[in-house]
């Protein structure tokens, strides 16, 4: 089999479709997840909570029990999880993912790319998620050795905590403003990267839907030569620091491709 170069740009004998190399499924974006150990002020382990503006997301939990908590405009929420529990949120949605031991979990993101191009906000307290300097000074990892990075990833975590359980606090109080306020601090936040998360969306979900609408088409012609361009694609599993914990991510924008031996 021949794989293609690091870059994703098939070598010799590699196919790929007209628009590159093929998107991962419904130009989504998958990880695997070990939720965060570690008491926050409030006596909880788990993740660091956040919403997305652009993305919906799903668990599926292949291990452990916890509890998801969400915040939206219908206010407080908590969702038991165990392994097979399948929940998804939507933009908007504030989540924390709560550790009761061993919680592990398949993560499927929406918009494959536009999570790692910060379509994420953490909970900061307003004072922070308001001041898009503060917000970068505050949500921003360290290069420095494990130790440093640990412990900032803590220091953020406690933050969004923080932030959080005042927003909770004044949804049960059935005070709905501050997380108005922290969705217009949020859009201020991601408005400067839509050009380039329109970019990034075109090359995976609408590069997608035509392809697949192409293929719709030529089967209704009677054509099958798309069958002809067939490959296995790859993703190895990169081990990084997540918001809601220990991931091992994949990078489907640039997978290997193994393809037949053209010498065979």
């Amino acid at each position: 089999m021949t794989p293609t170069s690091p870059g994703g740009t098939p070598t010799s004998g590699a196919p790929a479709s007209p628009g590159g190399t093929p998107a991962f499924p419904g130009g989504t974006s998958v990880s695997r997840l070990a939720v965060y150990t570690g008491a926050c002020a409030d006596g909880l382990e788990g993740g660091t909570p956040h919403l997305h503006t652009a993305s919906t997301e799903a668990y599926v939990v292949i291990a452990g029990r916890g509890a998801l908590q969400t915040l939206d405009m219908s206010g407080f929420r908590e969702t038991e999880l165990s392994s097979g529990s399948t929940v998804w949120f939507t933009p908007g949605t504030i989540h924390r993912a709560v550790n009761r031991g061993g919680l592990e979990v398949v993560v499927v993101m929406q918009n494959a790319g536009l999570p790692e191009a910060g379509d994420a906000v953490m909970t900061f307290p307003p004072e922070i998620v308001g001041d898009p300097a503060r917000y970068r000074e505050a949500a921003t990892l360290p290069s420095g050795g494990p130790d440093a990075v640990e412990t900032a990833v803590r220091r953020r975590r406690e933050l969004a905590v923080e932030g959080f359980l005042r927003l909770a606090d004044a949804a049960r109080e059935g005070d709905l403003q501050p997380l108005h306020s922290l969705y217009a601090s949020a859009v201020a936040l991601v408005r400067p990267s839509v050009a380039r998360w329109r970019e990034i969306w075109a090359a995976t979900v609408v590069r997608e839907t035509r392809e697949t609408a192409a293929v719709l088409d030529a089967l209704d012609r009677g054509d099958g030569d798309h069958l002809l361009r067939s490959s296995l694609l790859e993703a190895p599993p990169e081990p990084r620091w997540g918001m809601c914990g220990h991931l091992h991510a994949h990078d489907v924008a640039h997978p290997v491709v193994h393809a037949p031996d053209p010498a065979r």
